[in-house]
């Protein structure tokens, strides 16, 4: 895996799937500006040595081009939206699942960061051998993808991690919310690597919606 620096975000990319593994930003209450931008073309990722997969894998399979970075979080300037069409930002996700139960969840998480003023978001697919793909690069189609949602109140990491199957679904949001031990044992990612082991035992083994919004 190489990790990718973008100006607003980064990302982690899996050659061998043709998607990021994970890809974080921040995301603020003032940072969703309502501009409204033309909508770029897909393009591959130059910073990618490899180069990564072409949009035309996606032709025709039926699977939306769905981001990780949601371009709907990058309006506030139009570098930041338009490097939300890189290639490497996107995976193959089912349609009902990317405009149904994932948007409704990016929109709680938007509806988060007015509340809380600030949020770290990670975005991934869970990958693994013998998953079905699409395109001649052999794209992934991931069965599951996750959000990992953290912000920070009274000195301490708040965090609520989710992992929604790649499917239709109408089940409420909280349903999906899991720890973020969890997410790491699936995933054999540290997302808590540069985290003191006090902070990172507490963030591991409680996972409380008490202190999220879900009205």
């Amino acid at each position: 895996m190489s990790i990718i620096r973008h100006k607003h975000y980064f990302l982690s990319y899996s050659e061998e799937h043709e998607q990021a593994e994970w890809a974080a930003y921040y995301l603020t209450g003032k940072s969703r500006y309502e501009h409204h931008y033309e909508r770029p073309y897909f393009k591959q990722d130059p910073l990618i040595d490899t180069e990564s997969a072409h949009w035309r894998n996606y032709k025709d399979t039926g699977y939306d081009k769905g981001h990780l970075v949601p371009a709907a979080d990058m309006k506030f300037s139009e570098e930041a939206y338009r490097e939300t069409f890189l290639t490497s930002n996107v995976a193959p996700q089912n349609r009902d699942f990317n405009a149904g139960v994932w948007n409704r969840l990016e929109q709680k998480i938007r509806y988060w960061a007015d509340k809380y003023e600030a949020l770290f978001i990670v975005t991934g697919s869970i990958l693994h051998d013998n998953l079905v793909t699409i395109g001649d690069e052999e794209v992934s189609i991931p069965d599951y993808f996750f959000k990992i949602v953290v912000r920070v109140e009274n000195d301490m990491l708040v965090m609520i991690p989710f992992l929604v199957p790649n499917a239709k679904s109408d089940a409420p949001l909280y349903t999906f919310a899991k720890t973020i031990e969890a997410i790491e044992q699936i995933t054999g990612i540290d997302f808590n690597e540069k985290l003191s082991e006090k902070i990172e035992e507490k963030i591991q083994k409680e996972l409380s919606y008490k202190e999220w919004s879900f009205s």
